[in-house]
Order: C-alpha cells, then structure tokens, then sequence
C-alpha cells in the first residue's frame, strides 16, 4: 500500500467511525437525554431501547466489530500462514478501527443503562478501549520496520552513521570545535534521572542546547550552508536514534505490563458478553432474524 493510499485507508476508518457517532446521536439525542424513567413514554422507545430494532441492532453489530477486530489481528500476528498476509501495522489499524467503532454501537446500544452482570462487561469494556489507547502509545514509542516489525537494539545501533569519521574525512576544523562537536553527541542516556518523564524532559533541553551549539561551531568555521545543514541533519539523526535506544529497552517493558492489563479484561469482556447474547437467546429476544 502507498504512503497516499495508506493516508486515504486511515481517512475513510476515521469517517465510517465520525459518520456512525454522528447519525446515531442525530437520531437519538432526545431519546437519551430523557430520564430512564420517563423514556418508556418518549416516540422512539420502541426502536432505540436495549430490545428494539436499532438499539438491538447497535448491540449485535458493536459485539461483531469488537470480535472481529480482536480475532483477526490475533491470527494475523500468531499464526504464521497469515505472515505475508498484508503489513502488519496496518492490521493493527483496522483492529483499533473495529475496536472503536464497537464500543460506540455498544455504549449506545445500553442506552446508558448499565446494570446486573452486563455493567462488568461494559465496564471492562470500557476499561480495554481506554488501554488500548495507551497500548497504541506505547506501540507506536517502539522502534519498528517499515512492516511493523520490532527492532532489535543491535539493529537501532547499526542505524547510527559514524559522525566523527565523516567529519574528519570531509571538512577542516579546528581541534576545538571538532572536540565540541563529537562530546555533544557522545553523551550518554543513562546519565539522566531514572523516572522516564524527568529523563525526557532533561535530554529533550540538552538535546536542544547541543543543536544550538553545533550550529555556533559551524558558524565559527565558516563553512557553507550546504555542508551546515548536513552535518546537522547527521547529528538530529544522531540524536533521535539516541532516544529510540532510549526508548526501546523502557517501552518493551513498559508493554509486558500492559499486556498484563489489556487481556484479562478483554477476556472477561468478551465471556460476559457471549453469556449475555446467551440469556438473551434464551429468553427469546430476536432481531430480525
């Protein structure tokens, strides 16, 4: 898929998602900003209740969204026969795609009655969705290939071009500036705080304030805008694959943890909800089947 095919497919997920929240509230605002106990009296009860054809309908098509978004991510990632099936990334797009549209049809489908065993679905539904969008956070810190798949550290550091040799090789500084110029981009990560909000606050001001040194050496020697704006390209370069190292290590765990967190109550969600539609069958309630 091209980068502008790419873009028009993350466009049209986010119109299908913007369109549905949009005609749903246009066809029910009234219906669910009036009093649980006044709604049996109000002329929509009938199609957006829980039972009725719409509010039945959100409830059974939310339900698919989120089991098909979460089954066929799941296969494509585990299984091998599906590896070549597409890139990754974009699986995992389609996934969250499904992932959100469910929980709006679902949340609209209660009609914001939350009760019994179903309010410990919808709940932990709600507590997947919210990590889900911190799972993506975390995802999308990792260092990846082009198909999605997680760099290696090795791999990260065999990214990083050799600075000093191409400036010595290229240009003539003086021994100063040279000295300047290798010890801005030698400084190590480890030497900020151990909280990772702290360390990133401090190595982005440092990160700047070595930018703005290696520009004034530059200037110092005179040498052209070409060979300027070169160097500082090779150390951002430099500079962004040193908080992707960075980052690597403190994101993989930081998504062990959150796997930790995610599953069961995705796991929980989705038994409630099969003993829910259970009942439901049970005791006749039938769409428009």
């Amino acid at each position: 898929m091209s980068k502008t095919a790419h873009k028009i497919f993350l466009l049209l997920l986010t119109i299908i998602i913007v369109s549905v929240l949009i005609a749903i509230i246009y066809k029910g605002f009234s219906y669910y900003k009036t009093g649980i106990e006044n709604r049996f009296f109000h002329h929509n009860h009938t199609v957006l209740k829980p039972s009725g054809f719409i509010g039945h309908g959100l409830g059974i098509i939310g339900s698919l969204s989120m089991i098909m978004g979460v089954s066929l991510y799941m296969i494509r990632k585990r299984y091998k026969a599906f590896l070549r099936l597409g890139v990754l990334k974009h699986w995992l797009e389609f996934h969250i795609f499904l992932c959100t549209l469910g929980p709006i049809m679902v949340l609209f489908h209660t009609a914001f009655k939350f009760g019994g065993i179903v309010a410990i679905s919808f709940w932990s539904m709600v507590a997947v969705f919210l990590s889900g969008i911190i799972g993506r956070f975390i995802y999308i810190q990792i260092p990846r290939t082009i198909e999605g798949r997680e760099l290696s550290l090795n791999e990260v550091k065999d990214m990083k071009i050799d600075i000093a040799e191409f400036i010595n090789t290229s240009m003539q500084l003086d021994e100063e500036s040279y000295k300047t110029i290798i010890d801005s981009i030698k400084k190590k990560v480890e030497l900020y705080h151990k909280f990772f909000l702290v360390r990133f606050f401090r190595k982005y001001l440092d990160d700047t304030k070595t930018l703005k040194k290696v520009k004034a050496v530059l200037k110092k020697n005179n040498l052209s805008k070409e060979l300027q704006n070169k160097i500082l390209t090779l150390v951002r370069n430099d500079i962004s694959l040193n908080r992707r190292i960075e980052r690597l290590v403190s994101m993989q765990n930081l998504f062990k943890y959150w796997h930790v967190a995610h599953l069961p109550f995705a796991l929980v969600m989705l038994v409630i909800m099969i003993l829910h539609v259970g009942v439901t069958l049970v005791f006749g309630y039938r769409w428009i089947f």
